[in-house]
């Protein structure tokens, strides 16, 4: 089977015409999840300011939004932790605590989460949680500088940990 010239020419510019249009929806699909995006990130910084500021209630808010948008997001679920642990909601604190490092298990090697982790495994009397990820942080030999007394912090939830037992 020969194609004439016209047939092979209605060919290309049937080609050339998909890659446009499929260009042309990219583009426009793209746009708006930048738009999305930058929102999101405005209202990620909104929460940090506010909670920062000591309004937990507000950065409550605007971190919940995005968490609908984005709700593997980590440094989004991180920030809910740490709003909820400062409006003494120590459950739903570990709740977004475990799913930040679920979605990023690289977070055992980070003192300062692992920590918190800890501090609030003990808070919600998850005892034996508590003891691994503590154990944990002994065994790291951590010492970060935020933190100068970290390991004898760790000690002293270790001790609290066998005396509640």
């Amino acid at each position: 089977m020969e194609f004439t010239e016209s047939i092979r020419k209605y060919i290309l510019s049937g080609v050339v015409a998909f890659i446009v249009v499929g260009l042309i929806v990219a583009n426009v699909m793209a746009s708006k999840q930048d738009e999305k995006f930058a929102a999101n990130e405005a209202l990620y910084n909104q929460a940090v300011q506010l909670q920062s500021e000591g309004n937990f209630e507000d950065a409550w808010d605007a971190i919940s939004k995005v968490l609908k948008e984005e709700p593997n997001s980590e440094i989004a679920n991180y920030l809910a932790a740490i709003i909820a642990a400062n409006k003494n909601d120590l459950k739903q604190a570990t709740t977004y605590m475990q799913k930040t490092l679920d979605i990023n298990p690289h977070k055992v090697e980070d003192p300062m989460f692992m920590i918190q982790l800890g501090e609030l495994f003990v808070a919600v009397e998850r005892y034996e949680d508590a003891k691994k990820v503590l154990l944990r942080c002994q065994d790291g030999g951590w010492a970060p500088e935020e933190i100068p007394n970290y390991q004898d912090h760790v000690a002293s939830l270790l001790a609290q940990i066998e005396n509640s037992q």
